[in-house]
């Protein structure tokens, strides 16, 4: 019998081509084909992979990869008589240059632009990316980067042949070819996809077997979230994620125990989730127009006014079956090393607190009453209306703007929302990636800094992490630097997410992690 591994993807799945994993879907699919040089291991600690082993210089600058010998890319008509050939280090060196490639349109240029070293024009050197020989890979960062063998585990990083790229053109998307456990068999636009088992995958377990243990993975496109539960109870799925609204009721209690019609029918997960769940402020007035600029919001006493007022338990308990824990520390998830809510203390539900901030910058009973405007998506508009209703107790009118995701997107991040909801996805584990939304020279639409928040102290702090090469002494600037972010409110923290995975009973070695990754080379099925 052949042990298939089934699971659903209710978003839109786009392009099987790594340099296009920029969101869930595409990552989960890519994992199963290719490898990098590097991974994360079960402590999300960066570990070998395509690389046997690593070095990098005294000073930070020159990383050096050799890989391990005898690894070859999947069979294809792309390669000489069909048959996979070995990898070498100018693969590694043109998938680099691939993403970076103006031709190749890749989201996922940014893992190397700014850090790699540049030639005059600011573009990524030709000598940022070396292969010494055929087995060694050198590259050049133009200043020390702590996280960047971090960024390296990306799936962005895969390796991909030369020759599947010029022979597909932009239909790559649609004819992988890795190194990975499983190699593609068809994909039926909206319908399915089938990977078979890699028989010439380089990896073998502890005991020296071959992995991957499945024959088969079977990725199905059901958009319906509770077509997509009901499918699963039927046992036709082997796997469920990020269960949502519709059918958490269903299975879990409001304390987010498993509900007693459930247990013991499936297993269920509860894990720590690389994402942070905010409200952001526009600190920027300049392209706020309108009813859209509300000064009120740069007074840092309205800022910190309005998290004080949020009930974030409540808030948990009352809308996400306490999926999720409540953000009363600073912006960094609960689920990093770094974490610590005794070093950096945030805000706890005080309404005292915020009516006293309030009545202190101006606003309130007897003097002038406090209207906001909260701009949102249709997902998040029931606890919308929830912190509306708490924020109406201290005197605060809040109106809510529903928008589509993409204009949504659109207002935050060319400065034209004032206030308005967002998360952040962890692109690879270290704080720095959460910190960088606070950098003054990563003002969004180009970076990540949405607020547009801009502190010298903490621009200095966050130059100094960069190049700190002790975690311990790391960790305590990122504290330092994310108190900086409690105490001037650019964002208020509601909570740091949790991923709820739910796997029928006969599955095995299928482990979750904050990142959310799905890795089925060791994954059983009895």
């Amino acid at each position: 019998m052949r042990r298939v591994f089934r699971y659903n993807q209710p978003e839109a799945l786009t392009s099987l081509d790594p340099a296009f994993a920029n969101k869930q879907a595409n990552i989960w699919a890519v994992t199963q084909l290719y490898n990098g040089l590097i991974e994360l291991d079960d402590s999300l600690r960066p570990a070998p992979a395509l690389a046997r082993r690593y070095d990098i210089s005294p000073d930070g600058l020159r990383y050096t990869f050799v890989l391990r010998p005898g690894v070859r890319f999947h069979d294809s008509e792309v390669f000489l008589g069909g048959k996979g050939r070995e990898v070498k280090a100018q693969d590694v060196v043109y998938s680099f240059r691939r993403l970076l490639d103006k031709p190749t349109a890749s989201p996922g240029g940014w893992i190397f632009r700014g850090k790699v070293i540049e030639n005059a024009a600011g573009e990524p050197a030709d000598t940022a990316f070396v292969a010494a020989n055929d087995s060694t890979v050198r590259i050049y960062l133009k200043e020390p980067f702590i996280p960047f063998l971090g960024i390296l585990t990306m799936p962005y990083a895969y390796v991909v042949p030369r020759e599947a790229v010029q022979r597909y053109g932009k239909d790559f998307r649609e004819h992988p070819v890795g190194t990975g456990p499983f190699v593609f068999k068809r994909w039926d636009e909206g319908s399915a996809i089938v990977y078979h088992r890699n028989p010439g995958y380089w990896r073998r377990d502890a005991q020296g077997q071959p992995l991957p243990y499945l024959d088969a993975v079977l990725i199905s496109f059901i958009t319906d979230r509770k077509t997509e539960f009901l499918t699963f109870q039927q046992g036709k799925l082997d796997f469920l994620s990020g269960v949502r609204e519709g059918s958490r009721d269903l299975i879990m209690n409001p304390d987010g125990t498993v509900r007693e019609d459930f247990a013991g029918r499936f297993q269920l997960q509860k894990v720590p989730y690389l994402n942070t769940e905010y409200l952001g402020f526009q600190l920027d007035p300049k392209n706020l127009r309108g009813e859209a600029n509300q000064p009120a919001l740069r007074d840092v006493r309205v800022r910190q006014a309005l998290s004080y007022g949020v009930n974030r338990a409540e808030l948990l308990a009352y809308f996400i079956n306490n999926v999720g824990r409540p953000g009363t520390s600073g912006f960094v998830p609960s689920s990093l090393p770094s974490f610590s809510a005794e070093a950096v203390p945030g805000y706890t539900y005080q309404p005292a607190k915020a009516r006293a901030l309030l009545r202190e910058a101006g606003y309130g009973p007897g003097s002038k009453p406090l209207r906001l405007r909260l701009s949102t998506v249709a997902e998040r508009k029931e606890i919308c209306e929830y912190l509306q209703k708490k924020w109406a107790e201290l005197g605060i009118e809040v109106a809510i703007d529903v928008n589509q995701a993409a204009a949504h997107q659109e207002l935050v991040d060319n400065g034209r929302a004032a206030f308005f909801t967002k998360s952040w996805l962890g692109d690879y584990p270290d704080a720095e990636n959460y910190l960088a939304l606070f950098y003054s020279p990563n003002f969004s639409p180009a970076g990540p800094n949405k607020t547009h928040f801009r502190n010298a102290a903490y621009d200095k702090l966050y130059e100094q992490a960069k190049l700190e090469r002790n975690d311990q002494r790391r960790w305590q600037l990122y504290q330092a630097m994310d108190r900086l972010v409690v105490a001037e409110s650019p964002v208020i923290s509601l909570y740091y997410d949790e991923v709820v995975r739910l796997t029928q009973n006969n599955v095995r070695g299928l482990t979750p992690n904050p990142m959310n990754q799905l890795v089925l080379e060791r994954v059983r099925k009895e």
